[in-house]
């Protein structure tokens, strides 16, 4: 193991340094766009429902996308991967200014780009995750996929908190178009990475097969496929970030400023839950953890859906987004432990589906149930069913509940 292993030691690789800073400043402009476009939605439609197509509409590009994605990533260069589908999203966030500001925008035009959105951020996930293995050392996996996964969740805390008032005073044509911005200065971080050809790309195929060799051995793994379950389970049933406007504007009625502070909470508790985990060399009972992850995520997000106050809202999303992080630096560290490089690629575009797809189809779902019951019912219920959920999985799978990372040394 890494002895004296301080919070940012991953960032002394220079290589890794450019990728996190150009991933953190990118990943904030897409989180106020994510913040913009629900709320513009909502606007427009003052419906639910409406919420919920947003969520189908990045749902049904990864369903389509997510494992053809994998494969590319794993027999072509990762770098030059990445940095393609950084061009893609950059011209959807000018379409998106140039309609909001022309007063053309409706809704269905806003499902359609979020679906070619979401198709290019299927290739960006295992892009990046395939690629920070190849940055960073062995012993330096668990502080590089907490600062990694703290990075997302900075941006988090700051991009929807600056929507929030950017929406206020300027509405939501000036955050598309500084996503866009962010998206090329990204490029330029990427640009100077150096990142060796990938062990045994050549041996990866564009065939059936090829793509199928991925999905098998994530079935293979009960370790694997349990946690990218888990994942799935928080996500789909938890999922109340979409409804969040309805929360802001009719239950708590703070407006838009009030909407980025609560977008905002469950970051600010993984920001804080994500540096003490970077301190961390090794966690033993990293099973047990996963779990207790997952248990806090969806107790927090019932107790939110519950609350009446909105400092105490705020509190309980602040929890929910300490038991999103310790789930997943943990799930993403053993999954990078357990895959083969070669295959990598395609273990995160199977992932993809359950990471992704979990939040976009859980949006669909709390749409729809907040149509007919209500938001609180919709989030109260869904942090209900993935607490007992989780502890059913505890019970059934005990070699995930006692598993135990191996250790490492220089």
């Amino acid at each position: 193991m890494v002895k004296n292993l301080k919070t940012f030691s991953s960032l002394k690789f220079r290589d890794f340094r450019l990728y996190y800073f150009g991933t953190l400043f990118s990943e904030i402009g897409s989180q106020m766009q994510i913040v913009a476009i629900n709320w513009q939605v909502y606007e427009l439609t003052n419906s639910p429902a409406s919420l919920g197509l947003v969520g189908l509409s990045g749902l049904l590009a990864i369903l389509i996308f997510a494992l053809p994605s994998g494969l590319i990533v794993d027999k072509l260069d990762r770098k030059k991967v990445l940095l393609y589908s950084q061009i893609f999203p950059a011209v959807i966030a000018l379409i998106l200014t140039a309609m909001t500001f022309s007063k053309s925008i409706d809704p269905l035009a806003i499902y359609v780009l979020v679906f070619l959105s979401f198709a290019a951020r299927t290739f960006q996930g295992p892009a990046r995750q395939a690629i920070i293995p190849l940055l960073v050392t062995k012993p330096f996996y668990l502080n590089a996929f907490s600062l990694q996964t703290m990075s997302r969740q900075m941006s988090l805390m700051i991009g929807p908190a600056i929507a929030g008032f950017v929406i206020e005073f300027s509405g939501v044509g000036n955050i598309y178009l500084f996503n866009a911005v962010t998206f090329v200065i990204y490029v330029f971080t990427l640009l100077p990475i150096h990142i060796k050809p990938h062990v045994k790309a050549s041996e990866v195929s564009y065939s059936f097969e090829s793509l199928w060799e991925g999905v098998r051995f994530v079935l293979s793994s009960q370790i694997l496929i349990y946690t990218m379950v888990l994942d799935f389970i928080a996500n789909f049933f938890s999922s109340a970030a979409t409804l969040l406007p309805i929360f802001a504007k009719d239950i708590f009625q703070t407006g838009p400023k009030g909407l980025g502070l609560l977008y905002s909470a469950p970051a600010i508790g993984s920001t804080i839950a994500g540096l003490i985990l970077a301190t961390v060399s090794n966690i033993k009972n990293q099973g047990k953890a996963i779990l207790g992850g997952v248990l806090l995520y969806g107790a927090a997000t019932a107790a939110f859906g519950l609350s009446s106050s909105f400092i105490l809202a705020l509190v309980f999303l602040s929890l929910v987004g300490v038991g999103d992080i310790i789930s997943t630096v943990l799930r993403n560290t053993i999954r990078q432990i357990l895959t083969p490089d070669h295959l990598k690629g395609r273990m995160v575009a199977v992932n993809t589906i359950f990471v992704q797809g979990g939040p976009m189809a859980g949006e669909a779902e709390a749409g729809f149930v907040a149509q007919f019951f209500g938001a609180p019912f919709s989030v109260v219920s869904g942090g209900i069913i993935t607490v007992l959920l989780t502890i059913l999985i505890a019970f059934k799978v005990p070699k995930l509940r006692n598993y135990k990372s191996p250790k490492f040394s220089i």
